[in-house]
C-alpha cells in the first residue's frame, strides 16, 4: 500500500471512544441513573470524549455507555450522518434502524421536533419496558429554574430550565406521562452537561 492509501486509510479511521472503555462506562452509567432516579439533577461530564460533529460530548457518552450488539439505535436527520454512523457501529457496535419505532435508544440533535413523542416506541401493557430512550442534545441546562417537576425521585418540587427545547415540550411530555407505566424516557443531554426525565414525571411549564 502506498503512503497516499495508507493516508487515506488513516484519514477515515473513527474518532477515539472512551479512553478506558470499561471503568468510563461504569462511571458514566452510575451518573446516568442518577440523573434518572433524581429527576432536575444536573451532572457534569466525567471524561474527555471528542465524538465526531454533530454529536456532542455528553450524548456520545451516553451512546458508547448505553449501546451495544442488542439495542437498535435510531439517528434523526440532526445526527444521521455517516461520521457519526462510522463512530457508533465502531466503538458500540449497535445496528441503525431506519424508523423511530423500531428503536430502543433514539439519538436526537433536531430537538424542535420533540414537541411530538408519539412517533417513538412506549412499550405494551405487559411489558412498558420495551420502549425507547430518547437521547436528545440541548443548548444548556439551568436547575433551580424554568420548568416545575414533580414524581419519584423528588422531594417536593425540583425546577429545570432546558435551554432549545420547543415551546410545545410540556404538552407533549403531558401525553407522554399520561401513558405511564408505557411511555418513553428523556436524557436531556447538553454538551457538557446532563439531565434526565422518566416517564414518571410530570413536567409543569
Amino acid at each position: 500500500m502506498d503512503a497516499l492509501a495508507l493516508s487515506s486509510s488513516s484519514s477515515a479511521a473513527p474518532a477515539p471512544g472512551l479512553t478506558d472503555p470499561v471503568f468510563d462506562a461504569q462511571r458514566l452509567f452510575r451518573i446516568a441513573l442518577a440523573a434518572l432516579s433524581r429527576p432536575g439533577t444536573v451532572h457534569p461530564l466525567p471524561v474527555d470524549l471528542d465524538p465526531p460533529s454533530p454529536l456532542t460530548p455528553w450524548a456520545g457518552a451516553l451512546a458508547l455507555t448505553l449501546l451495544d450488539l442488542d439495542t437498535p439505535v435510531w439517528l434523526d436527520v440532526g445526527l444521521d450522518t455517516p461520521a457519526v454512523r462510522d463512530w457508533l457501529r465502531f466503538h458500540a457496535g449497535c445496528p441503525l434502524v431506519a424508523t423511530p419505532e423500531q428503536a430502543a435508544f433514539a439519538l436526537v440533535g433536531r430537538v424542535a421536533d420533540l414537541d411530538d413523542l408519539t412517533r417513538f416506541a412506549i412499550g405494551d401493557p405487559e411489558y412498558p419496558d420495551r420502549s425507547a430512550t430518547v437521547i436528545a442534545q440541548v443548548a444548556g441546562l439551568e436547575p433551580g429554574a424554568g420548568w416545575t417537576l414533580t414524581g419519584p425521585g423528588i422531594k417536593g418540587r425540583a425546577r429545570l430550565s432546558v435551554d432549545g427545547l420547543p415551546s410545545g415540550f410540556p404538552d407533549a411530555w403531558a401525553e407522554n406521562a399520561a401513558l405511564y407505566p408505557q411511555g418513553v424516557d428523556l436524557f436531556l443531554a447538553a454538551p457538557r452537561h446532563l439531565a434526565a426525565l422518566p416517564r414518571s414525571v410530570t413536567v409543569e411549564g
